[in-house]
């Protein structure tokens, strides 16, 4: 198994680069989508990611079970792509999920490993200044944790800004 961690601001490309590893793998391409449409501004956002893959990419919208899905879709003939396990977080943390767990049972199932690629993409959102509330600062830990967590499991972590990769594991 590979496992390449992909993370970078809003727009900064990262979904761009993950798609691109995956498309360039020679593996049956599945997008695994963590998203949900809340509102237009979002589905806006959803329909431009599928616009940008065409067949042959199969997609499977997972937006809690995501330890599940991974385990169900990896295949040694198969590059699986994730995004975004921030999207993800955000979801756990809406259904008042067990977050700590939802960790340990994604890590768990990374550690197994996985047959074939497996791309994670995320939003690095620590970068900035402190957050005036306190779900928002409570989002940003967990996130941090959450990214440590998977760096350290992952062959590859890259960390894209402004459009341009920098490779910091691998």
């Amino acid at each position: 198994m590979s496992l390449h961690f992909v993370l970078g601001g809003a727009r900064s490309g990262k979904s761009a680069l993950a798609e691109r590893l995956v498309a360039e793998s020679g593996l049956a391409p599945l997008y695994l989508a963590t998203g949900r449409a809340f509102d237009a501004e979002m589905a806006a956002r959803i329909a431009e990611h599928r616009e940008r893959r065409p067949p042959p990419w199969a997609t499977v919208e997972e937006p809690l079970h995501l330890a599940e899905a991974l385990a169900r879709e990896a295949r040694a003939s198969r590059a699986v792509l994730v995004d975004c396990l921030t999207l993800w977080l955000t979801n756990l943390m809406l259904e008042e999920r067990d977050v700590p767990a939802a960790f340990d049972a994604l890590a768990e199932t990374l550690q197994a490993p996985l047959p074939g690629l497996v791309v994670l993409v995320s939003n690095e959102v620590g970068l900035s200044i402190v957050p005036d509330n306190r779900m928002a600062r409570t989002f940003r830990d967990h996130a941090g944790r959450l990214h440590q967590r998977v760096a350290a499991l992952a062959t590859e972590v890259t960390f894209v800004a402004a459009g341009l990769p920098l490779k910091l594991k691998g």
